[in-house]
């Protein structure tokens, strides 16, 4: 069993900006090599705490054994992260999914790159009981630690209990939890659970709830637990809207953590303002308009405008920009310049050749 090391875990505890990270594309859909790591140098250049690699935004279809490319887009990343020799921890998030005998061999395959923790998604096991995949996630922990991930069901998760979380908290070797029920009932059941489980304080909670990514981080949840009172928050956040706009992302964490260790009105006054222009930005990008068929493109959109990738193509044809979406992202782009990092990449892809 691998266990995440000490470094590691004050490094998510503390808080840190972990993009989901997007594939690259030729326009005949074969892989950008050259883009794809690019892409990686991109967000240890803004500042990001880690990436995440083989999740939603990857596009599930790199599992296919017609396009099989899981193991290389984890091989180039971890590579990428390498070469870098960073002077400051950087989580390696490796996208870990199906039933148990596929998720414990992707785990083992993380591992064979050097990947720090398992992002796990509950997709797709819409039949399968709490039960069931308690023992799955438990199977997946003795191979590796795992960042529990609880995924909304427009994009193919499903809602669990309060009980199923409770007992999840309490598994070892689950470091963090990514919360993207995209609820804030939902939301709520997830914080109340981990807070009273015996693993409370070992567990770091991370937004992934991308129309909330702001407030969610402002918040302090607090329960009387034993008797005593008990606060947990998200720390940081696994986001695709962080895919984009890292270095502002980056920046924006810091305000935020600026503002709890010295908290005014006015600062959490001007926060939530700017939180509502990001889930502005997020609902164009995330298409929930048309229960986000369009999130990937979305993502890949902005990437492209800025020269980070040379198309939106993602691995099914099918999946474009929904109408009107193109007209939602040239609106939010104009309304809120301060939320691009369209200088920054300017420069980086100058200095990267």
């Amino acid at each position: 069993m691998k266990l995440l090391s000490e470094e590691l875990k004050r490094h998510l505890h503390f808080g840190t900006v972990i993009p989901a990270h997007p594939l690259a594309l030729n326009a005949d859909r074969t892989l950008n090599e050259f883009k794809q790591r690019q892409l990686s140098r991109y967000y240890m250049s803004s500042g990001a705490g880690g990436i995440a690699v083989g999740v939603h935004s990857t596009q599930f279809e790199i599992r296919d054994p017609e396009v099989n490319l899981f193991e290389t887009v984890l091989r180039l990343a971890s590579e990428e992260v390498a070469k870098a020799s960073l002077d400051r921890p950087f989580i390696k998030v490796a996208g870990i999914c199906g039933p148990t005998a596929q998720a414990v061999k992707e785990a083992e395959i993380a591992l064979k790159y050097g990947y720090d923790i398992g992002l796990l998604s509950m997709g797709g096991l819409q039949n399968w009981s709490e039960e069931q995949i308690l023992e799955r996630v438990r199977a997946v922990a003795a191979v590796m630690p795992v960042f529990g991930f609880y995924l909304q069901p427009s994009v193919g998760g499903r809602i669990f209990s309060y009980d199923f979380w409770l007992q999840f908290a309490e598994i070892e070797n689950i470091e963090a939890i990514k919360c993207a029920s995209f609820n804030r009932y939902q939301t709520l059941d997830v914080m109340r659970a981990v807070s009273h489980s015996s693993r409370r304080d070992k567990i770091a909670m991370y937004t992934g709830n991308d129309d909330n990514i702001v407030a969610d981080l402002l918040t302090i949840y607090r329960f009387e637990v034993e008797g005593k009172t008990f606060e947990k928050q998200f720390i940081g956040g696994l986001l695709g809207h962080w895919a984009v706009w890292t270095q502002k992302a980056v920046a924006l964490l810091e305000e935020i953590k600026e503002h709890r260790a010295n908290p005014t009105a006015q600062k959490a006054h001007e926060l939530l303002i700017k939180g509502i222009e990001v889930t502005d930005v997020n609902a164009a990008l995330f298409d929930p308009s048309h229960a986000f068929h369009g999130c990937i493109p979305g993502i890949h959109e902005v990437l492209r405008r800025q020269g980070l990738l040379e198309g939106r193509w993602c691995l099914n044809p099918k999946e474009e920009l929904s109408d009107g979406q193109m007209e939602e992202i040239d609106r939010v782009y104009k309304a809120y310049p301060h939320l691009n990092d369209d200088a920054f990449v300017s420069e980086f892809l100058k200095n990267d050749k």
